[in-house]
């Protein structure tokens, strides 16, 4: 979790930050560097991490976000991720994401599931199933 502690300890510039929308628990990675750090800790560990891939230009990815932040609140055992597919489009390529918004369920490193498109009961009931805690 070093990259945790150090966003929270004041991160350099090209580290991930947290969104400003009200105790938001989403991160937002603008580094693959660091992206592949983060990844590569929580591949160890079985916590689900759902990495929102959307673009500053998406209408349903900005549709979508306060749902997001709103889980983020609600799954406090799950981590929440934002990668914007034109800032790190080797990660949305690893990830074979070819629409927005793509949310990638994730655990041990392996994909357990996706959401393609703006819908966010469908992806409220993926994360309750694939939580650790369910």
């Amino acid at each position: 979790m070093g990259s945790v502690l150090s966003n929270f300890f004041g991160g350099d510039a090209g580290a991930e930050s947290q969104s400003s929308a009200e105790d938001s628990s989403v991160t937002s990675f603008h580094s693959s560097a660091r992206w592949q750090l983060y990844f590569n800790e929580l591949k160890e560990t079985p916590k689900l991490i759902v990495i929102d891939f959307s673009a500053s230009w998406c209408g349903p990815c900005k549709f979508l976000e306060p749902a997001i932040h709103a889980m983020s609140q609600k799954f406090t055992d799950v981590d929440f991720v934002k990668i914007d597919v034109d800032e790190l489009p080797d990660v949305a390529q690893e990830f074979g994401v070819q629409a927005m918004p793509t949310l990638v369920l994730v655990k041990r490193g392996k994909e357990l599931d996706r959401v393609v498109g703006a819908k966010k009961d469908e992806l409220e009931k993926k994360i309750a199933k694939h939580r650790p805690s369910s």
